[in-house]
C-alpha cells in the first residue's frame, strides 16, 4: 500500500468522523424534499394547481412506487387519490 492509498484512506476516514453526528439530520431533510417533491407532483390530483403539472406526467411510474411510504409519512392512512389503490 502507498503513500497515496494511505493517504486516500485517512482521507475517507476524516470525513467519515466529520459526517457521523449528522447521519440523522441529513436523513431527515432528505426525506422532508422528497415529500415536498412528492406533493408536488401529486397536487393537481389533490385539487391544488400546479403549473408544472404536464412536465411531472413522466415521473409518475418512478414516484408511484414510494407513493404508499409518503401518504404514510404525511399522516394519511389510506390513498388520498381514488386512481391509485395502494393500501
Amino acid at each position: 500500500m502507498g503513500f497515496y492509498d494511505k493517504f486516500k484512506r485517512a482521507i475517507a476516514v476524516y470525513d467519515e468522523i466529520l459526517r457521523q453526528p449528522h447521519r440523522t439530520e441529513i436523513a431527515r431533510e432528505l426525506r422532508d424534499e422528497e415529500d415536498l417533491f412528492m406533493l408536488l407532483c401529486f397536487s393537481e390530483m389533490l385539487g391544488l394547481p400546479n403549473p408544472a403539472f404536464y412536465y411531472t406526467l413522466e415521473l409518475y411510474p418512478v414516484i408511484i412506487e414510494r407513493f404508499h411510504d409518503w401518504h404514510l409519512r404525511a399522516g394519511m392512512e389510506k390513498s388520498p387519490l381514488e386512481g391509485i389503490r395502494c393500501c
